[in-house]
């Protein structure tokens, strides 16, 4: 007794303990749980976007209540039922005795939470799909119909999919009820076993006849909805139905679902008279003409009628395939024109495109970010991307090409000193200011022309809100704002004049950008979101103070429009005074019938399309422009493509999100491009759907695909993060190795020129090549030239120009044989004074890189431009560019400037000047001054604050004379190697260091 009681004594304290851990471990989670709810509303609620959250919150929840309800109802009635009408007085062996003793006290707990716990899960699935649900609901017409049964394509989009997923998830509750029913007849004696013989009893036959007859039901409503679904599926020929789906799967579908149709009434049949040799036969023969029907008749139709005269039974079916591609990728539209171009490059061949040459970009924005850093970063916590963008600035009457980047913030950079709690959440908050150069020009030295530099900026682009609290790479999280009399905090820029603040401007944020924190319950939620004290605790947090978070561009317009799939590259643009970001957005569709799928990650990605992606679409459209304020974080979205149906179906949805077009000023209008991921999206597709003619598709005689970038060698591979380390061997043997992505298609450029038989416009372009397997006879020649007008400004507030969003494919004579950039890339390497010159500049500590390859179609064939650049391997070093190369047809001009190329390319004139033809001079460089920073030379990472003045001049004489010294001791070197005269090879060793340290002393101006 005493033991017993001792025993229970110590025990029993423990189950309070126990209880109030997991009570507090609950209350822990459920807050946590509550902050992310509620800092998440505070996010859409400062945006102006509540509606799209809420929206989401209560189709998820009702989805959740649904799948719940629809899971744990019919289970539970399910096991109910067979247990209330369980046999009595069933005598069980003695297995399922010990079963029932075993469940029996058990039960009701069984009952309630297995029908429970399926329903979470069942719950938890179907909340994904509200998105599938509203579109449903609220549905927009396309106003086309399919080939084959004459629906309305929306039927395909929005219809079919609910259908099919009601019918998926029927069968799923159907099924694991009636497993459930079965359990539990056999446990409780309903359902016994024994030798041969089956028993069940009457009300275990009625509840299983009818569940099998529902689950029957299901399946051949399944089977009629799969004939539909025929129009979406990929072949290994084309996307959609063809002969054999058409003429022997389709109808074997219809009389399949009437079979099923019929053996579900053989159950109902099973449960009114007790016999189930009827639908057990039925089931059998529903097996049997599956086999038949659905396997065996198809395969025979297929390989012995279609395949012996494939192309004349698939023909009518390619053709639907075709068109319907066409429309749905939004390329039907695309003006071909034949161009048939010259290879003779003769004098004043570029007269007639005196604009298009003037326009070429010479700097390269892939290469220049370490010549912008060096030249206009000022501090290590400072950044520009790696790649720049390129947009179009008016300047002095005249629209610029431009290379324009963001200095943006880069927590990274700090000093372990610097680098506190405090500064990263306080002080260091915000990027500031943009830096431009012109596209076509470039100072004497080879660094950019700035028409826009310094900190903060100034130049061509006017009076502009500078600073970048929203950025590509600003801070987790930033803690801003201040009453008007408090000091400031905020680190703003160098200045050199304030010495109370180490030579830093200072600053307080005073837009409306992000949740306040201003009261101690909102200090707790984000202190828990961010897992930081110092949002709880720290002193700078006061009643004015904001937190802003989520800040990248391209996250702030996925959020608030879920629907859409946001393109890979937000660029900033000087709109009304102040930075915007600029982010394309798309709708997109798996299910648009006949047309042909394709991964839109690979398409983006420049590698081949796998069928095994998950991310496979047929139809986009770029229904959406959205900018994002880099200084207020405000996102705003416009209806760009307003006839696309399912952005319709989605304003449906958020009626108050997007805006109208004619809300769009007339200066962001000038900055709107046609997005490069679509038009990557759309060159895919086209390097096949070109052909229109049924016969010649299915040959695939005239297929392209997008060159290889030439100046890698890499393979393509659908690994876009992968790499290959590529060597390229010139004519003097040196060799170069540059590590490239897998994913290695040619991209496509901004360029303002002329395409034949246009104005002069910005546009967007890529090349062809044909389309053929790897091997060393591959032909790269130029097959079709694809250029989209990207000009959408002009017109005024709230217009588009006429012109946006024009293709025009230029297609070259099958007999031609216009050199493709492969092959241009391959004459600039191979020929011998091109390489010695590149040699000399690769000599010492310099490498040499070369930039993009432009192709153009002037001068009544196709010009190739690639610049040049030398940077020293030593530490602070960036790219400057030198020399260009230029080719049209098989001939070849290697020079300083492009203009001087040009000249040379065309019998000595050209015919028209290019950007470059100042860089001569003294390299006098208004636009790179870099004012307005008074310390500006005391970063000793910037390296220098302008572009190219002063003492950055080349000595071209001088360079000349050192290349030229270079070039013939190289000459002489390589004789005496080959006559085995070791002391002129000495000799001339020692003549080529002391040219290529005359060069160098050259170059850097000294």
């Amino acid at each position: 007794m005493t033991t017993t009681s001792s025993t229970s004594g110590r025990r029993s304290p423990r189950v309070p303990i126990v209880v109030t851990i997991i009570v507090l471990a609950a209350l822990v989670i459920g807050f946590f749980i509550f902050a992310s709810l509620y800092t998440d509303y505070a996010w859409f609620a400062q945006l102006g976007f509540q509606q799209v959250l809420t929206t989401r919150w209560i189709a998820g929840t009702l989805m959740f209540l649904a799948g719940f309800l629809g899971m744990a109802i019919p289970v539970f009635l399910s096991i109910g039922l067979a247990f209330r009408y369980r046999p009595v007085y069933a005598k069980l062996n003695s297995q399922l005795d010990r079963y029932q003793q075993v469940i029996e006290p058990l039960r009701r707990a069984v009952m309630i939470g297995i029908p429970v716990v399926l329903g979470i899960f069942a719950g938890l699935s179907t909340s994904g799909r509200w998105s599938m649900v509203l579109e449903y609901f609220n549905r927009t017409p396309f106003g086309k119909t399919d080939p084959q049964f004459g629906l309305d394509i929306g039927f395909y989009v929005f219809e079919l999919p609910f259908w099919r997923s009601i019918v998926a998830y029927s069968s799923a509750v159907v099924l694991i009820a009636g497993l459930a029913a079965l359990a539990a007849c056999y446990l409780y004696g309903a359902l016994r076993f024994g030798g041969r013989e089956v028993r069940i009893s009457r009300a275990a036959r009625i509840q299983l006849a009818v569940t099998a007859a529902l689950y029957i039901a299901l399946q051949a409503v399944s089977l009629w909805l799969d004939q539909y679904a025929a129009l979406t599926k990929s072949n290994s020929l084309i996307t959609g139905a063809q002969y054999t789906e058409v003429n022997a799967v389709i109808p074997g579908r219809e009389i399949m679902a009437g079979i099923a149709a019929i053996v579900a009434i053989l159950f109902i049949v099973t449960a009114v008279i007790g016999r189930w040799r009827i639908s057990i036969v039925g089931t059998g023969l529903l097996l049997v003409a599956a086999i038949v029907i659905g396997g065996i008749y198809p395969w025979i139709v297929q390989r012995l009628q279609v395949k012996p005269s494939e192309r004349t039974y698939e023909s009518a079916y390619i053709e639907r395939n075709i068109k319907a591609t066409r429309d749905a990728y939004g390329v039907s539209d695309v003006k071909e024109q034949n161009y048939d171009a010259t290879t003779e490059a003769s004098s004043g061949a570029l007269a007639q495109d005196a604009q298009t040459t003037a326009n070429i970009r010479l700097i390269d924005p892939k290469i220049v970010s370490d010549t912008f850093s060096q030249l206009q970063q000022y501090r290590q916590y400072y950044q520009f991307p790696d790649e720049l963008d390129v947009d179009r600035y008016d300047v002095k009457g005249e629209t610029e090409d431009t290379v324009i980047a963001v200095r943006d913030i880069d927590l990274d950079g700090l000093s372990s000193a610097a680098n506190t709690q405090y500064n990263r959440a306080f002080v260091y908050t915000h990027g500031y200011g943009v830096t431009a150069a012109f596209g076509n020009q470039r100072a004497s030295d080879g660094k950019p022309v700035f028409l826009e530099s310094g900190i903060p900026s100034n130049g061509a682009l006017g009076d502009f809100q500078q600073r970048v609290y929203f950025g590509e790479t600003s801070p987790a999280y930033s803690i801003v704002g201040a009453p008007k009399d408090s000091k400031d905090v905020e680190l703003d820029y160098p200045s050199g004049s304030d010495d109370d603040n180490g030579g830093n401007a200072t600053t307080t944020y005073s837009g409306d950008g992000g949740p306040s924190v201003g009261n101690f319950f909102n200090r707790l939620v984000y202190a828990a979101k961010f897992q930081s004290e110092q949002v709880l605790l720290s002193d700078a947090v006061n009643k004015d103070s904001q937190i802003l978070y989520d800040r990248d561009p391209i996250t702030r317009v996925q959020k608030v429009a879920p629907y859409l799939t946001v393109d890979s590259d937000a660029y900033p643009a000087i709109v009304d005074h102040r930075i915007q970001w600029v982010v394309d957005g798309y709708t997109t569709s798996d299910a648009y019938p006949y047309s042909q799928s394709q991964s839109l990650s690979d398409s983006i990605a420049g590698s081949e399309s796998s069928a095994y992606r998950t991310d496979q679409v047929n139809y986009i459209r770029n229904s959406v422009k959205a900018t994002v304020d880099a200084y207020t974080g405000k996102v705003t979205l416009y209806a760009w493509d307003t006839k696309d149906p399912v952005l319709k179906t989605w304003e449906k949805i958020f009626p108050t999100s997007v805006k109208s077009v004619s809300s769009m000023s007339a200066e962001l209008l000038d900055h709107v491009r046609y997005p490069t991921d679509l038009f990557k999206v759309q060159r895919s597709i086209l390097g096949t759907y070109h052909v229109t003619n049924a016969n010649s598709f299915y040959s695939g005689d005239d297929a392209w695909n997008t060159p290889q970038e030439p100046t890698t060698t890499g393979s393509t591979d659908t690994d876009a993060s992968a790499a290959d380390t590529s060597t390229t061997t010139n004519a003097l043997g040196a060799q170069t190795t540059t590590t490239a992505s897998k994913a290695n298609l040619q991209d496509p450029y901004y360029l303002t020129m002329k395409v034949p038989g246009q104005e002069t416009a910005y546009n967007l372009y890529t090349t062809y090549i044909p389309q053929q397997s790897a091997g060393a006879n591959n032909r790269n020649v130029l097959t079709g030239y694809l250029a989209a007008d990207s000009d959408a400004g002009g017109a005024g507030k709230g217009k588009k120009a006429s012109g946006y969003g024009k293709l025009t494919l230029l297609t070259m004579p099958k007999t031609d044989n216009i050199p493709g950039p492969a092959q241009v890339q391959n004459l600039f390497n191979s020929d011998t004074t091109v390489s010695q010159e590149l040699n000399i500049l690769k000599r010492g500590n310099s490498t040499v890189k070369q930039g993009n390859l432009l192709t153009l179609p002037v001068g009544g064939g196709f010009l190739y431009v690639q610049p040049v650049y030398v940077q020293s391997t030593s530490s602070g070093s960036y790219p400057l560019l030198q020399k260009v190369l230029v080719a049209f047809g098989d001939k070849i001009a290697f020079e300083d400037t492009l203009d001087e190329a040009l000249n040379s390319l065309f019998g000595g004139d050209s015919g028209a000047a290019a950007g470059d033809s100042d860089a001569s001079g003294s390299g006098s460089d208004s636009g790179s001054s870099g004012s307005g920073s008074s310390d500006s030379g005391s970063d000793s990472g910037s390296g220098s604050t302008g572009g190219s003045t002063g003492s950055g001049t080349t000595d071209n004489d001088a360079l000349q004379q050192a290349l030229s010294d270079a070039n013939d001791a190289l000459q002489d070197r390589q004789q005496a190697y080959a006559d085995n005269d070791l002391v002129a090879a000495a000799e001339a060793d020692k003549r080529l260091q002391e040219a290529i340290e005359a060069a160098t002393a050259a170059e850097d101006g000294s």
